[in-house]
């Protein structure tokens, strides 16, 4: 023992030299302890070193202690267990919380702000007092914190897989949600957009359900064939997506048939957007560029309701639709607000009578 705590020890094996010194004497791994033998490595005291060579394997904790009593003051080892207390204490939190939240994606940036304010907030003890402590508790915790950092990588490289994974089903789930030909939403998604109106009671008198058909559409299809009406069916739909807000839910809910939901604005604002579509298509030229054949005109009309005009999305939805069924059987190319004494004149008619 006499070599290892020369004064000449090397910085790069002192603490290496203390560990195996304090395993070797069966001395217990406290950071009094510790803290006893950097003192008496570094060769600071030489009478420490001496005293402390003397016990050999034979220290008992109460003499070791006494020997730290005399020579470094129980002030000091007071504050080096504290000090570590703490910081295993730091550690053991940040372990416990890192396992516990790794499993949530949502919960991860909370976790690296809990650590940031963590680390921030260290400390009132003495820097130097501070360095000593994790110098000499580095290579006992090695373990541990190696421990820490394999599973701080694992939640960063699941994360990292996870998020791949959503973004993969973000997009399936666009491609499942929209329209192959008119690519704005197609009915699946307008059925689930609806059925989340009712969600939020509170918008209601500012939530409106959109419904516009396409006039004399099977004209149009038996004239010029399929194939045209499909190019017609996608231009309108870039029409009516490009006259409305982004925020504005725009779909093919069928057919010719499109669908809107207008969240934040009053009735009379809802029948200016619905005038902009309308007159937008009303003058828009729909003209082959080869053969020079001319489609046009083209026209839709529209019917809207507001969500406190009903109390579910299938009522909601009943309404726009009979205010759509007015405004193709007064006169088409207009757009009609719903009002109550409509259904009377809607009972007993289908679909077809204002289809086209």
């Amino acid at each position: 023992m006499t070599t290892a705590m020369a004064p000449k020890a090397q910085s790069s094996d002192l603490i290496g030299q203390i560990i195996y010194a304090v395993r070797s004497m069966g001395v217990a791994p406290i950071p009094r302890n510790y803290q006893l033998f950097y003192e008496a490595y570094i060769g600071s005291n030489p009478d420490l070193t001496r005293e402390l060579a003397s016990l050999g394997n034979r220290a008992t904790q109460e003499e070791l202690d006494e020997l730290s009593h005399r020579h470094l003051g129980t002030g000091q080892a007071v504050v080096i267990e504290n000090a570590h207390a703490r910081l295993a204490g730091e550690l053991d939190s940040l372990l416990k919380l890192l396992r516990q939240e790794q499993s949530s994606l949502e919960s991860y940036s909370k976790l690296l702000g809990e650590t940031a304010q963590r680390i921030n907030s260290k400390s009132n003890f003495s820097v130097d007092l501070l360095s000593s402590a994790i110098s000499l508790l580095s290579e006992a915790t090695g373990t541990t914190i190696s421990h820490g950092e394999m599973t701080a990588g694992g939640v960063v490289q699941r994360s990292q897989e996870m998020d791949q994974v959503r973004r993969e089903l973000d997009e399936y789930k666009r491609i499942a949600n929209t329209d192959s030909l008119t690519r704005i939403a197609n009915r699946r998604a307008f059925d689930e957009r609806l059925a989340g109106v009712y969600n939020h009671p509170v918008v209601l008198p500012l939530t409106a359900l959109v419904l516009a058909d396409i006039d004399n559409f099977k004209k149009i299809n038996d004239s010029f064939g399929h194939p045209v009406g499909d190019k017609i069916l996608a231009t309108v739909a870039s029409v009516i997506r490009s006259n409305v807000r982004k925020d504005v839910f725009v779909a093919r809910s069928g057919g010719e048939e499109f669908a809107m939901i207008v969240e934040g604005n009053t009735p009379d604002e809802v029948m200016i957007i619905c005038e902009r579509i309308r007159r937008a298509l009303e003058t828009r030229t729909f003209r082959n560029s080869r053969s020079g054949v001319d489609y046009g005109p083209i026209t839709i009309s529209l019917g809207f309701a507001m969500g406190s005009q009903a109390d579910d999305p299938g009522a909601l939805y009943a309404n726009a639709d009979t205010a759509l069924y007015h405004a193709k059987n007064t006169g088409r190319n207009r757009a009609i607000f719903f009002e109550e004494g409509m259904k009377k004149d809607y009972v007993g008619k289908g679909w077809l009578i204002y289809k086209n």
